[in-house]
């Protein structure tokens, strides 16, 4: 390894924002990649996976302090919890055993990017103030996103590194066993109905089919993090990254539909978590069937996210200006980029093939 390549400790690397990051970085000569995960990796010679937990200390500390050339630190780890307040003290343990162990061992670090979302503005809530922007006030505690970015603030104060904070809107891409993703909850979905005889109906609360809302594409978010953390300009900010453009579900669940030569037929509420709870057998038919990769049921069944995203029965969107404002331009159209990502699914043998 050269001195002079930056190193990037992605923590969170099998979810679809570490795993999208990876695969950006992949694409430039100067960077050396080493992912953090519970489950590691099949390491290469770009790419060397670490597998840690990151809740014990010593087994992170045990991990991480001969990690000496970090450059640059993308923390995009989640742990999941039944209550908002109980997300707090795990999420927080993570980042804080993370820093306490890499900013000792690792002269050359340069900057910390933090992956947060709109839970910052009250979204998970209720009804919030939209557009949001970074200079919103926050809301009334619990949120472990913001007391992660004040653990931050307050580490970096006379240290050499610098911090971003990244917020996307809900992230689109590739990837399996996240409890975090949409576009597979819903090429899923589609699937199941198609094998059913099923027209595709959106499940989600009266009113969230006509709400606005907006996406952020897992590769654009990829390019925003590398952006952010290598942008001097950007040190100590957070920036709001979306793909730039507005839909509602009622205009683009008949596209989705369309893509998987589905009839629509009239939203019905329904908890996909319940309904869907019983599909594994369908799933394993469909694997055999249509000869797909064996992928379990339950690392492609992400129905409680599904179910809070369509249950947003409310306008979802945030203020996108001051990133480009700080030089970040990029844009991705919304229904493009569901369609390539069902295109992927099926390239890849995650879902069946059309027919």
């Amino acid at each position: 390894m050269t001195v002079s390549k930056k190193v990037a400790l992605v923590v969170g690397a099998n979810g679809v924002i570490g795993g999208n990051l990876i695969n950006h970085l992949l694409t430039m000569d100067d960077w050396q990649i080493i992912g953090l995960s519970r489950r590691g990796g099949v390491s290469t010679d770009r790419v060397s996976y670490v597998a840690v937990d990151l809740l014990d200390v010593a087994d992170t500390r045990l991990k991480l302090t001969p990690l000496t050339e970090v450059t640059h630190i993308f923390y995009a780890a989640y742990q999941d919890r039944p209550s908002w307040s109980e997300l707090v003290a795990p999420n927080l343990a993570m980042l804080t055993n993370v820093v306490d162990a890499i900013v000792p061992a690792a002269p050359r670090l340069a900057h910390i990017n933090l992956m947060q979302g709109y839970k910052v503005y009250g979204a998970h809530l209720g009804p919030f103030k939209t557009p949001a922007r970074e200079t919103d006030a926050n809301h009334m505690p619990p949120e472990f996103n913001i007391d992660q970015q004040d653990f931050l603030e307050c580490r970096q104060v006379g240290q050499g590194w610098s911090w971003s904070a990244l917020r996307p809107s809900v992230v689109v891409g590739v990837g399996l066993g996240n409890p975090m993703n949409l576009a597979i909850a819903i090429a899923v979905y589609a699937s199941m109905s198609k094998a059913l005889g099923l027209p595709l109906r959106f499940p989600g609360k009266p009113g969230a089919y006509d709400s606005l809302m907006e996406m952020t594409d897992a590769g654009l978010l990829a390019r925003a993090m590398v952006w952010a953390a290598t942008t001097p300009a950007c040190a100590n900010q957070a920036f709001n990254i979306t793909n730039g453009d507005l839909f509602r579900w009622s205009e683009m669940w008949p596209k989705i539909a369309t893509f998987f030569k589905l009839e629509v037929a009239p939203p019905l509420p329904m908890s996909l978590a319940t309904i869907m709870a019983d599909k594994g057998d369908l799933w394993a038919d469909l694997v055999a069937t249509h000869g797909l990769d064996h992928n379990s049921y339950q690392s492609v069944s992400s129905w409680p996210f599904a179910d809070a995203v369509f249950s947003w029965n409310y306008d979802f969107f945030a203020d996108g200006s001051k990133a480009r404002r700080y030089g970040f331009h990029e844009h991705v159209d919304t229904e493009g980029m569901f369609m390539a990502v069902f295109d992927e699914l099926r390239s890849r043998k995650i879902i069946p093939a059309i027919v």
